[in-house]
């Protein structure tokens, strides 16, 4: 009888050593893979182009506004298609606000040659909105654009607004969460490449 119930003994303490490390091992794993929330993004306009900035970090996708900048879209198309934006930087970031690039001098002064009419509109700046720097003329942006890390509606219908983020938001605040001085990163953040992804449609002439 006595073997018995310290058979039974054993084998209770035995199936609680196995639990709780089966839950330690689960907790572990959890640490070292937490879950990633996927944001689903549903395209503004089907015929919008789309790009790709290619960084260290990771790829970012964006839709262009073609309907609500129609110049600022195909400044940028145009630039990227002349390989413009290539190997140039993310010269200003600001954690919880944005990250700014474009700039052929990197210190912030430089433009395409050319100047932008702006084109303000009721879009918001939310997270990932792609809008375009300028200075205090409203009509001076060029080549440089930012993209939101957090809604910013200080900002609405005071640039130009002419994409958005689709796929990289964990790419986009992996650069917003990089070391800085001031606000210029403490390493160099590389724009590696800029790519067209869809094009704008081309409507073919009628018979």
């Amino acid at each position: 009888m006595k073997r018995q119930i310290l058979s039974i003994a054993l084998m209770a303490i035995i199936f609680i050593m196995v639990s709780s490390l089966s839950s330690f091992a689960a907790g572990q794993d959890s640490t070292k893979a937490p879950k990633v929330e996927v944001k689903k993004y549903m395209k503004r306009v089907a015929n919008n182009p789309e790009i790709a900035i290619d960084t260290d970090f990771g790829v970012m996708k964006l839709e262009l506004f073609r309907d609500v900048a129609p110049g600022h879209v195909d400044s940028m198309l145009s630039l990227i298609r002349k390989g413009f934006y290539n190997g140039l930087t993310f010269h200003r970031i600001i954690d919880g606000f944005m990250i700014q690039g474009g700039d052929p001098k990197g210190n912030g002064t430089g433009d395409a040659g050319y100047n932008l009419k702006a084109e303000f509109s009721d879009v918001k700046h939310i997270e990932g909105t792609l809008s375009m720097a300028r200075s205090q003329d409203v009509n001076s942006a060029s080549s440089q654009f930012f993209i939101c890390l957090a809604p910013t509606p200080h900002l609405d219908g005071k640039y130009t607004v002419f994409g958005q983020l689709m796929e990289g938001y964990d790419v986009l605040h992996k650069i917003g969460k990089t070391k800085v001085s001031g606000e210029k990163p403490a390493e160099t953040v590389y724009i590696r490449k800029m790519r067209i992804l869809k094009d704008i449609a081309t409507v073919k002439p009628t018979k």
